[in-house]
This record gives C-alpha cells, structure tokens and sequence, in this order.
C-alpha cells in the first residue's frame, strides 16, 4: 500500500480497526489529496506517505513510512532535531500548529513547505501520533510579498507612486504622491492629469502613452512640473522696488521611472495601465544648474574683460561687456548715467538695447536729454539707495504687463527688470537695468550678485570715459 504501514498504524491514528478494505479506502483517500500528507507515531516513526508527498520530495512511501523523523534524509542534519522538536510538539498542543521549514528533496534540491500539524489521539483519548499536511510556498510567498511590497509602496514609500490606467487617470495613489500633488488620494482618481498639473502634463502624458505602446524605457526621465495651486504668495519681487511678480505655480523636478502593468490572467498580455514611480529631485537639479550657471557666467566676465581690454574707446569698452553679460541672462539692458546735482538729480540714457528684439548694445547719442522716469521707477530707486532693486509686472495678462513695461519706458516685452547701482571711487555714476521677456524667470538672487558683478566692471569704464 503506498500511503501506509498494513500493521499497526491505524490502531494508533483511531480508535478502531479498519473494516476489510478499509486500509485499501484509506490509502486512496490519503492518495487523492492535492495536499502532502504524512504521519507520525508517538516516538516519531513515519507511519503514512501519501502521493502528494512523493510528488513533492521524491521519496516513495516504501522509502519514507517506517523511518524515524525526518533526520539523515528529508532535512538537513543540522536542522532535524529543530524540525523534529517543532512537528512532534504539535502532539501536546491544542488544536493545529503552523510552521514554515526547507526539506530535502531525494535530488539533493530543497524546497520550502508549509505545515499544518496537528494531534492524533488513541482510543484512550491520549496523543499517540501526529498527522502533518504540507504544501510547498513558493507560490504562496511570492504573492504574499507582492502584497506586502504592494501595500508598503501604497502606505509607507518615500517616493510618490501613481498607477495611471489606460486612458491615463490615476486608479490608485499612494499617500506621498497625494502630498505632491497637494490633494487627496480619492480625489484623484479618475481626473485627467491636466486638472492637477499646470506644466509639465504634456511630457508627462506622452510619456505614459509611450510606456503602453512601447513598454517602459531604459532608464528615469526628469520632468519638470508644476502642480496647480503650489504658487508663492504675492508681493514684492526682490529685496526692494515696485511690483509684484508671486502666485505663479511652483516648478518641481521630478525624477521619474514608468511600468507597462499587464494582466497575469490573460493568455496574451492585455495592458491595465503604468505605474508611475517618482521622486523629488529639485534641490539637487537647482545646485547642479546653479554650479553650472556661476561656470559660465564667471566665464562671461572674463570673457568680457579680456575682449574690453582690446577697445581703445572706454564706451566701446562698456558696450562689449554688456554684450557679453546679456548672453543667457536678459534681453535688454539699458545704462543711465547721472547728470546734475541732488535734487535736481537726472538720468541721462547713454547706452540702450534695440527696442524690438534684443541686438547689440548701441549708444544712446549725444543730445544728452534726461529720461523722464515717472516717480517710484525702479531706477531712480536704485540710484537714491545705492543698491539693486528688482521689479516685475505681477499677473494680470498680457495687455497689463504692455501697460506696465510701457510707464517705465521699457520695451513693451518686458515682464521682469534688475536695476543695479553704477559706481566707481565712491561715486555714484548711474544705473544698469536689465530687462527679460515672458519666456524668462524673475530674476533671482544669484541673478542680482552677477548683475552687481556687471557693474562694478561697466561703472569702471564709464568712470574711465569720463575721465577722457
């Protein structure tokens, strides 16, 4: 019989002996399960084997029934008597035990079971053997850690996780990318992408499109976005001045890698979506682009003092330097010189842009006119408190920033100026401003300490050509 031992083993797993044939039943029945069965008298000898447990391990159950344990031949030597210890315990214990241990197969191979175990009692009501089903957990584990991982990534991931079904809305968002996002995670789902993103949708959506068609690509892109309703508040631009340039959205960097999901219970793989995995790189990118950005514009000046240096006209001189300066900086810059005494104070425009469209910087012509800046323009400002002030036309559309650009005589393209002090030898010589377009950011910090550079080299050749 391939389940079992004809003597003895059934008085010890019932209270009654089998009717004729009843070995014969038994066997098939223990046969017929799709679990691993085995048995276990009161001293640990092997007293069943079914199939199953042949399928499994390898061993027949003329090999296995009538071996003590499992030492020497289903485990390893080092574990049998943990393993021993762990099925027999079961005898003494009330209802079923769980454990989880390797076994050897006859191969040499081993394979990580599940056992449920469980006391056998005797006529006498008292344990005289153990009976244990096992069943190997590959399968079941791996599901178990796709859920864990699943459910970790959903609850506790640093990094914000989206899965974005196949007409690109999310169906499920975990905790960190709802912050990002700044919504809530059932809020989420089933809106287009464009009702929580301001930029960065477009790249965002042709990404996602590509990862259904084509599958994920080699390696994280970083996008730049902006999440609606992350704006600043409003207010002034720089450090003084007039303007406002706040309640823009946000702009963040986010590196992020794509899954093309498929179903696993389909024949053919049929998409369900993308998961979307990202992280918040805008710090690091921002150092990068402002190392790179001191680079070249520390370049820039040299670049400059070296082409002025060559110029035996000091105001060809000054001219130089601002073409250099405005390259991946501004569209236009303007110089004011001082004319007059306090408080007749004027400025005198001697260098200017091209009013259409930035060009070489050209002098302003000797009529030697002064400009009529309206009280409160950032320029005289800048020349009254001997430091840079930054101005910016705020939100309001573009016939409001025309309006704006056009009472400060800039040209009418102007959305953000930088008006920085001319001086040289303790005097004060005039103005530079610097001018940008729509198309460029406000200007920044880092832009006023370069813009100060500028013009400490330009006040010099000014103080120069005054001095001729």
């Amino acid at each position: 019989m391939s389940a079992s031992r004809q003597s003895g083993t059934t008085d010890e797993l019932g209270p009654e002996e089998p009717q004729p044939g009843g070995a014969e039943l038994l066997a098939a029945l223990l046969d017929g399960m799709d679990a691993a069965l085995c048995a276990f008298d009161a001293d640990g000898v092997v007293t069943h084997w079914n199939r199953e447990a042949e399928r499994i391990l390898g061993w027949s159950a003329d090999e296995a029934v009538g071996r003590r344990g499992f030492a020497g031949w289903a485990v390893r030597t080092a574990d049998a008597a943990e393993v021993e210890e762990r099925l027999l315990s079961a005898m003494h214990a009330p209802g079923r035990r769980v454990d989880e241990f390797a076994l050897l197969t006859k191969d040499g191979g081993r394979v990580l079971v599940r056992t449920q175990s469980a006391s056998v009692r005797g006529g006498d009501g008292k344990p005289s053997g153990v009976y244990c089903a096992f069943s190997e957990v590959h399968a079941q584990i791996d599901l178990e850690r796709s859920i864990a991982l699943s459910e970790a990534l959903f609850d506790n991931a640093s990094w914000g996780v989206v899965v974005v079904d196949a007409d690109l809305r999310p169906a499920v968002v975990n905790e960190h990318a709802a912050r990002a996002l700044r919504t809530g995670r059932t809020a989420l789902l089933g809106r287009p992408l464009g009702e929580v993103l301001a930029q960065g949708v477009e790249e965002l959506e042709s990404a996602l499109t590509h990862v259904l068609a084509e599958g994920a690509p080699p390696a994280p892109a970083e996008m730049w976005v902006a999440v609606r309703g992350s704006g600043g508040g409003g207010g002034e631009s720089g450090e003084r001045g007039e303007g406002a340039d706040g309640g823009e959205p946000e702009r963040r960097c986010w590196r992020s890698g794509f899954l093309r999901l498929g179903s696993p219970l389909a024949e053919e793989p049929v998409p369900l979506g993308v998961g979307w995995l990202f992280v918040d790189v805008t710090e690091a990118k921002q150092t990068e682009q402002e190392a790179a950005q001191l680079r070249f514009r520390s370049q820039q000046l040299h670049r400059a003092a070296r082409a002025a240096a060559e110029c035996e006209d000091p105001m060809e001189a000054v001219t130089v330097q601002l073409d250099f300066a405005l390259a991946g900086f501004a569209d236009h810059a303007l110089i004011d010189v001082v004319a007059g005494e306090e408080p007749e104070l004027r400025l005198v425009r001697t260098v200017a842009s091209p009013a259409g469209a930035p060009g070489p910087r050209v002098p302003g012509g000797k009529s030697r006119l002064p400009v009529r800046y309206p009280e409160g323009h950032p320029a005289p400002q800048c020349v009254e408190r001997l430091g840079s002030v930054r101005a910016g036309a705020g939100r309001g559309g573009a016939e409001r920033a025309r309006e704006w650009a056009a009472a400060r005589q800039w040209p009418e393209s102007t959305v953000h100026a930088l008006c920085a002090v001319l001086r040289s030898r303790g005097r004060t010589l005039g103005v530079l401003t610097f001018l940008r377009g729509a198309a460029r950011s406000q200007f920044e910090r880092a832009d006023v300490m370069y813009a100060e550079s500028v013009a400490a080299r330009v006040a010099a050749s000014l103080d120069l050509a005054g001095a001729r």
